[in-house]
């Protein structure tokens, strides 16, 4: 697989169904996914419920969010004391407090934008430094 942008999460992006704005109210997690349980589908995955049973650990929300010139970014984040599965990917997602209605943003499976991965989590951290350009960028084809 390779990172990439949820095709849905764009159009929700250009209905206004996704703020990415610290002061607009929407919560934004990552979590560590196992992708041998479930495998996220660039055109048609939508919803975190849809990864049931593959997320890896406890979502850690993003902070200190901005964007500049079609890019977002937010403050690096660390994963605590992560335990289960295997984990090939990261997901980045808008949560509503409910995994039905939760929008998937992003993946990524690239280790120099996610951090190791794969990694097998054994109740240490893992942290996902941003590339210096952002998180993701909603500019260019």
């Amino acid at each position: 697989m390779a990172n990439f942008r949820f095709d849905q999460a764009s159009e929700d992006f250009l209905r206004g169904l996704i703020k990415w704005d610290a002061s607009g109210g929407d919560t934004f997690k990552v979590v560590l996914v196992d992708t041998g349980v479930w495998t996220p589908v660039k055109a048609t995955s939508h919803y975190l419920s849809e990864a049931a049973g593959a997320t890896v650990g406890t979502a850690v929300a993003l902070t200190d969010l901005t964007y500049t010139d079609g890019v977002a970014d937010a403050a690096d984040v660390t994963l605590v004391a992560v335990t289960g599965n295997e984990s090939e990917g990261v997901l980045l997602y808008q949560d509503t407090g409910d995994a039905a209605t939760s929008i998937l943003i992003y993946y990524w499976d690239t280790p120099s934008t996610a951090g190791q991965l794969p990694t097998t989590p054994s109740g240490g951290n893992y942290t996902i430094r941003w590339a210096a350009t952002g998180i993701f960028s909603l500019k260019g084809a």
